[in-house]
């Protein structure tokens, strides 16, 4: 079954024009299984030529803004692009409290005066959410998938409470005997080695160069928020990736860094590496 990574959006939270926020398309066939719901996201599925009606299901890694802030507009454009079976949304804890917020409390309103009013669509179209942790997902019997914790934030000194309700995810996409690893947002961790073991292709978060990595706000971002180039070959090579995409860059405004990142990489990985674009397609 031919199947392709999409990488619809490569930045993150503060606005790029040349990047959407961190999202990721796997298109086998005529399925379209979708990570993260970032800024743009359905504009970029628009361009990537994917039939909006065909989306789902959707797996979230965690609940920062860059990466579930189009969550309704997913939820909204498939139905009113021809979706008419339930839409699965799987993410972390509380995720199922944050969809039911967005239907109930955020946009109820946006759903009564469609349902009511543009009767033609047949009534709002379900959503059934789903929270998980680490370990088996979903078996379709034609892919499956599962989950592990990464780390993401983790020796940050956010109060333990607050960490007690943060779980963040990658996931292990496996089809057709295929390997495709979504590190979600992560420094390296057993999780994400556990992710990535013998992976076809590794789509990594990747927010700084080396050069970059300057100040303390920086250098703990590298340490404890987001994989940076300084470890992300060493984490593709021990796992035995065959190919990295690098994606949740930073916004900068020319190419020298983006040069010089892909040559510190290339030093530690010597597999396939792909320094991802928003619309990137890339062949498994």
């Amino acid at each position: 079954m031919p199947m392709k990574v999409i990488l619809l959006g490569t930045g993150g939270p503060r606005p790029d024009p040349r990047r959407m926020a961190t999202t990721t398309l796997i298109r086998r066939g005529d399925e379209n299984i979708l990570f993260d719901a970032g800024r743009g996201v359905t504009l970029r599925l628009v361009q990537a030529g994917v039939p909006l009606a065909s989306l789902g299901p959707v797996f979230l890694t965690h609940h920062h803004f860059d990466h579930i802030g189009d969550l309704y507009d997913v939820v909204l454009n498939t139905w009113l692009a021809g979706r008419r079976t339930t839409l699965d949304i799987y993410g972390p804890p509380e995720t199922e409290r944050v969809v039911d917020a967005l239907l109930t409390q955020v946009y109820d309103k946006d759903i009564g005066w469609r349902s009511a009013g543009e009767p033609t669509f047949g009534g709002f179209a379900p959503v059934a959410v789903t929270d998980v942790v680490a370990g088996p997902v979903l078996d379709t019997g034609r892919w499956r998938i599962r989950a592990e914790t990464v780390s993401h934030g983790d020796g940050l000194g956010i109060p333990p409470a607050f960490m007690a309700r943060w779980t963040c995810l990658g996931y292990r996409f496996e089809a057709d005997g295929k390997v495709i690893a979504i590190s979600g947002d992560t420094v390296a961790c057993d999780g994400l080695a556990r992710l990535a073991e013998g992976a076809d292709l590794l789509v990594q978060c990747c927010f700084l160069a080396s050069p970059e990595i300057q100040g303390d706000h920086f250098r703990r971002l590298a340490k404890h928020t987001l994989a940076c180039g300084d470890t992300v070959g060493r984490i593709a090579a021990a796992a035995g990736v065959k190919t990295l995409a690098l994606t949740h860059h930073r916004p900068r405004g020319d190419d020298a860094m983006l040069k010089a990142l892909a040559d510190e990489v290339a030093r530690d990985f010597s597999g396939r590496l792909v320094i991802g674009e928003d619309l990137t397609e890339i062949e498994v």
